[in-house]
């Protein structure tokens, strides 16, 4: 008895290991800043990702994914008196579950990111001359006015091509708003969440996938 079930756990830890293996992804973002209180219309704005990842098989078909991320997000903002892009850099960590169905893996979890740095470029209006505005072109560090947290959840599907490669698609929703006013918040502030569309490319080494 004692002999079956070592054979046993051996077995299981040598199928865990082959389960395990790592790579590398990358590929675009369609990125939006949606929420509430917002003084312009917004549009996608299209940015990239890269990073890489781990799956650990924790049982059957269903393993645990973590990644990290170096992700472009942010908006377009498009009214009256502007015209400009918010590009916010965020270092993302998601934490998935991945549902392996024939090559088929569908995955969904939290994900953490922390700002790295906050950019504003387009037009702007900078002086009203005898009533008529005029506008002038606007390039500005604008970390200060956002949250270093986000949170996020992300749901998605990967489809393995052979044994190496992968694509795949993820929606991430942010949960928390990411504006970040210096002086006493006003109802009339904007509440910006983070929605990014994800398609990538993935290359996997190590293991049996």
């Amino acid at each position: 008895m004692k002999r079956f079930l070592l054979s046993v756990l051996l077995v299981g830890a040598a199928s865990a290991a082959h389960a395990q293996y790592f790579g590398l992804k990358g590929g675009v973002n369609a990125a939006v800043l949606d929420g509430e209180q917002i003084q312009a219309s917004t549009k996608y704005n299209t940015s990239w990702h890269a990073g890489a990842f781990y799956n650990y098989n924790l049982v059957g078909p269903l393993s645990l994914r973590p990644e990290v991320q170096y992700s472009v997000q942010g908006s377009e903002f498009k009214s009256s008196d502007e015209d400009y892009t918010t590009q916010l850099y965020y270092l993302a960590v998601p934490v998935l579950l991945d549902l392996k169905l024939g090559p088929v893996h569908l995955q969904g979890g939290p994900q953490f990111g922390v700002l790295l740095q906050a950019e504003q470029k387009g037009t702007k209006v900078v002086r009203v001359n005898n009533g008529a505005p005029e506008y002038g072109s606007v390039q500005q560090q604008v970390t200060d006015q956002f949250k270093r947290q986000d949170f996020s959840l992300c749901a998605g599907a990967e489809v393995d091509l052979g044994r190496t490669f992968a694509v795949g698609g993820r929606f991430n929703a942010g949960l928390n708003d990411v504006a970040d006013y210096r002086d006493i918040r006003s109802v009339n502030d904007a509440r910006l969440k983070n929605r990014v569309i994800q398609g990538y490319l993935a290359i996997k080494f190590g293991g049996s996938r």
